[in-house]
């Protein structure tokens, strides 16, 4: 009584107390009450207490409710029949309500379902324990059949703490007892106020997708009904609900099931394809318009396969959705876009017509097919394109409205594409150009003319740049024409700018695309000009075009160096921010690409000069200057450098810059090497200077790589790492470079592994940790004659097995993968000679190691690192095989009998055995998830199976 009283105040102080501290307090004590064993027996006296307020009514269903989802497990197995009874006896006396409360006892008692066998429940199981209670106390139908409709919702909850093989029972229980829930459905259809929850109900059951034969469904009361009712106003919502399962039913299995369930879709269609007139019937309700478009959709995705044929009565069905496509609200017209998708799926690709044997066969019914279509994806090119418009009132829009705008425009531009792929890129211009002409013409020519329509058919003519063809020469050269003669309004002007960078191949295949490059760098200047996204967009275009047309550009080099130099010297007239102005940096890199030697080493001069002069300046002003200035001020110009060595393909050109520019770099690593932000931005740059130079390094590698291995020890700044795994891939297999890298190695791991001793240590510094972990995976695959010879191969490991848990998802995947890439040696040709090396490594850490490999399958790590952990669990069983098998059954047998039964252990042991044996690794998935299912299944087993393989032992710290 004292704890129900406490529970009672805890609730009054949470719901009514005004002061949040007391609030929180109370709902943290409540939290930690339903983990309570108390909280079983407490929950249930206040649900059957009388005086009992709604808000205690709703807290104690809930608690009830994730009790027996969740630590069922805790009862003994004979509180089973005693809790059944007091639940159903709260089933009774909620049938009335409120509902919520009712809502969570039918949870509870279908949870309790799932946990315990159909026979513990008498002949027939819950279903036939159900219809004996409905048919003993037919008053109380409403709660029970409540309970019903939630029974086939708890397969798939995973919320219950149930093994898998229950789960799989539970679902053949309920699939094998689907002609007697019907029976008890339909019986009650002759009660009119329950017609509603019957047929929701009904719904709930079909999605079981059990095979009850079309020929039965077709004539079944329940489906009649539901037709029946589409037009009722009271139950048009629950019988759209089970026409709409209907059809997915009907559908399940793909064409293979077409066949058996087509009686049941020669009596749906015909009833759906009645309400087509409603979709414009402005008399109804939106709500209700929606539920009928969406059983349109349903159909079209459902029975997409029949329709991709073309019969005359699948384009019924067709015409029937590109009138919902048309509907003004576009939340009913977007129900449509996934068949859209599919159709063109089946309308394309080869593998829909294989069934027709020979190729001749299957392109002759391709264009059949393709020829019947065309004019519906015309029509659907014409119905979407006006949705991109810009609102009347767009500057006007919240942050989510616009977002959901955009949302809009990428939908829509996805749906043209699927146009474009049957109709051909071409085409599909052609009808887009008409709506831009149409535009145009409206437009004028002065920043107040309605620019939307123009903006909008450009936005399309834009979306489907990929599927014209390059050499299309009709069109595109009238579009370009029209672009500089529109208005320079900033949203149109930033749609321009992107469909000239979405058209730069096109430009440069074009053999107008010479003579069109002037005019194209003017709009994107004034672009650059306007405003700051139409600066963006015009900045990127820059890139886009001198990626693709570079060789035509060779000419234009003053030009685009004047472009250049005004957006890197924050030329104020441009709006072009210092993240964009990386683009065209990008795109003067590339362009320089092109040049002879010679050239391209004057060019790549002229590159540096405006981004070297700021960073000089900082540094000629001393030391303490350079220390104190903001971060930005330097990684602004340090970012340049990084795409001018990464985009600039002049590897000795290069070479030679990075050697003039170290003496302002070294200035940098030596004063700021304690900010993070400034030595991410330089070793960015020292890192593509790597990569695009190589062998041409010379003196400079060396005098990098003692800068780095020297401040990392001051330091610990991970990007040294990252960019000492660049040197690694580089030059790993460069004899003359071997002395330099086993020191640079032995230096960087050994002061790693002395930073990271335990599991709080990795989690303090996961990007060290994940650094150091990528460069060693990155030493085993091009210097492995460095590293696994050397003495920090073992430490590296016992480092590894130390962070294996750390929760940090890239620091533990990176630990992971190179303990895969340690078992994995023997598959590299070039690593077989270290086998005995590693093995006199591994093989004393096997059993250690794989115990906390299972402890991270089974809870130490979350669920969603399952594969990786998998991965290098199967990596170490093939390595070691008949040890491994060993060293398994050493670890599951400490797990408790009590979170894991003899058979799901020899399954998973089997799965193991199988993996030594070199079975095919996607077949051992299932049973590692599955005693990862169960060993999650709640909390305390989950805390039971960690206390007992105690993956943080090598931290000598108690297992929380």
């Amino acid at each position: 009584m004292e704890l129900q009283n406490t529970v009672k105040e805890a609730l009054n102080a949470l719901y009514h107390h005004p002061d949040d501290a007391f609030r929180m307090q109370a709902d943290r004590w409540l939290q930690d009450f339903q983990r309570t064993l108390d909280a079983w027996q407490v929950a249930d006296n206040l649900l059957h207490e009388p005086t009992s307020n709604l808000e205690t009514l709703i807290f104690c269903s809930q608690t009830l409710r994730s009790k027996v989802q969740r630590d069922f497990e805790e009862l003994p197995s004979e509180a089973f029949k005693p809790l059944r009874d007091s639940l159903n006896n709260l089933l009774r006396k909620f049938h009335k309500g409120p509902p919520k409360v009712r809502t969570q006892i039918s949870i509870a008692v279908a949870a309790l379902a799932v946990h315990v066998p159909a026979d513990d429940w008498g002949e027939g199981g819950i279903v036939n324990w159900l219809r004996n209670e409905m048919n003993s106390h037919p008053e109380y139908v409403p709660g029970f059949l409540e309970l019903l409709t939630v029974l086939p919702e708890e397969v798939y909850n995973y919320k219950i703490a149930a093994r898998p093989d229950r789960r799989r029972q539970f679902e053949k229980e309920l699939t094998s007892q689907m002609e007697v829930t019907l029976s008890i459905l339909t019986a009650c259809l002759s009660i009119n106020e329950l017609k509603e929850q019957v047929l929701e109900a009904f719904a709930s059951w079909l999605r079981l997708k059990h095979g009850i034969p079309g020929t039965m469904l077709a004539s079944h009361p329940l489906v009649l009904t539901a037709l029946a009712s589409l037009n009722s106003e009271l139950l048009s919502e629950a019988s759209v609900n089970v026409i709409s399962e209907l059809i997915h039913y009907s559908a399940a299995g793909s064409s293979s099931g077409l066949p058996v369930h087509m009686p049941l879709i020669q009596v749906i269609v015909p009833q759906v394809m009645n309400l087509k007139a409603q979709l414009r019937d402005s008399s109804k309700d939106e709500e209700d318009v929606k539920a009928i478009a969406r059983l349109f959709a349903d159909m079209g995705d459902s029975y997409v396969e029949l329709i991709a044929t073309g019969s005359d009565e699948s384009m019924l069905i067709v015409h029937a959705l590109l009138e919902v496509t048309s509907h003004p609200e576009y939340d009913i017209a977007s129900m449509t876009f996934n068949f859209w998708h599919s159709l063109q799926l089946n309308l394309t690709k080869r593998d829909a017509y294989i069934s027709f044997g020979n190729d001749a066969s299957i392109e002759a019914e391709r264009k059949r097919r393709l020829q019947i279509f065309c004019p519906v994806y015309e029509s659907l090119v014409s119905l979407v394109s006006f949705r991109v418009q810009y609102p009347n009132d767009y500057q006007d829009l919240s942050y989510e409205d616009l977002k959901e705008f955009k949302q809009t425009r990428y939908a829509v531009a996805d749906v043209l594409i699927d146009a474009a792929l049957v109709l051909g890129g071409d085409m599909t211009l052609k009808i887009l150009y008409v709506r831009l002409v149409e535009a145009v013409t409206s437009c004028g020519n002065s920043e107040q003319s309605e620019w939307r329509p123009a903006e909008a058919a450009l936005f399309c003519i834009r979306a489907i740049s990929d599927y014209v063809s390059v050499g299309e020469t009709e069109i595109m050269p009238q579009v370009m024409g029209l672009l500089p003669k529109l208005p320079k309004q900033a949203q149109l002007l930033q749609t321009v700018c992107y469909t000239v960078g979405a058209y730069s191949k096109w430009l440069d295949a074009s053999s107008s695309g010479q003579s069109i490059l002037p005019s194209v760098i003017d709009i994107l200047m004034s672009g650059m000009s306007t405003s700051e996204d139409s600066a963006a967009a015009a900045a990127l275009a820059f890139r886009h075009i001198c990626a693709d047309c570079r060789r035509k550009l060779c000419g234009f080099l003053d030009g685009l160096f004047h472009i250049y130099n005004m957006t890197v010297n924050g030329e104020s007239s441009l709006k072009v921010t210092a993240e964009d102005s990386l683009h065209l940096v990008e795109a003067l890199s590339m362009v320089i690409t092109e040049l002879v030697p010679d050239q391209a080493k004057r060019a790549l001069e002229a590159l540096c000069v405006p981004v070297v002069a700021p960073l000089q300046e900082i540094v000629n002003q001393g030391p303490e200057v350079l220390n104190k200035k903001p971060s930005n001020e330097l990684t602004v110009h340090i970012d340049r450098f990084a795409y001018i060595f990464r985009y600039v393909n002049h590897p000795e050109a290069v070479a030679d810059a990075i050697q003039r520019l170290w003496p302002i770099f070294k200035a940098i690593f030596d004063i700021r090497a304690w900010d993070m932000r400034t030595m991410e931005s330089l070793c960015r740059a020292c890192k593509y200077a790597v990569r695009t130079s190589g062998r041409f390094m010379g003196i400079t590698i060396g005098a990098m790589l003692e800068e780095i291995q020297a401040l990392y020890k001051q330091h610990h700044q991970p990007c040294f790492l990252y960019l000492s795994s660049e040197v690694i891939k580089i030059f790993g297999s460069d004899p003359s470079c071997a002395s330099y890298l086993q020191s640079l190695i032995e230096a960087l791991f050994m002061h790693t592994t002395r930073l990271l001793t335990t599991i709080q240590e990795f989690t303090a510094r996961p990007d060290i940790a994940d650094d150091c972990f990528l460069l060693a995976s990155r030493c085993i695959r091009y210097c492995p004659q460095l590293f696994i010879p050397s003495s920090v191969f073992p430490a590296l490991i016992d480092c590894a097995m130390v962070g294996i848990t750390v929760q940090h998802r890239e620091a533990s995947n990176s630990i992971l993968t190179f303990l895969a890439d340690v078992f994995d040696l023997a598959n590299s040709s070039k690593s077989e000679q270290y086998i005995s090396r590693r093995d006199a490594i591994v093989i004393p850490r096997g059993h250690v190691i794989l115990r906390i490999l299972v402890a991270a399958l089974t809870g130490a790590l979350p669920s969603s690192r399952l594969e990786p952990v998998t991965y290098t669990l199967l990596a170490l069983t093939r390595a070691y095989r008949v040890q491994a098998l060993e060293w398994a059954k050493e670890s599951v047998s400490l797990i408790p009998s009590t979170a894991v039964t003899e058979k799901e252990r020899s399954r998973f042991l089997k799965a193991i055995s199988d993996a030594a044996s070199g079975c095919d690794i996607n077949a051992l998935a299932v049973p590692i998830e599955e005693l990862s299912d169960v060993c999650r299944r709640n909390r305390n087993v989950q805390e039971m199976v960690q206390g007992a393989l105690r993956p943080l032992e090598l931290n000598l710290l108690a297992v929380s």
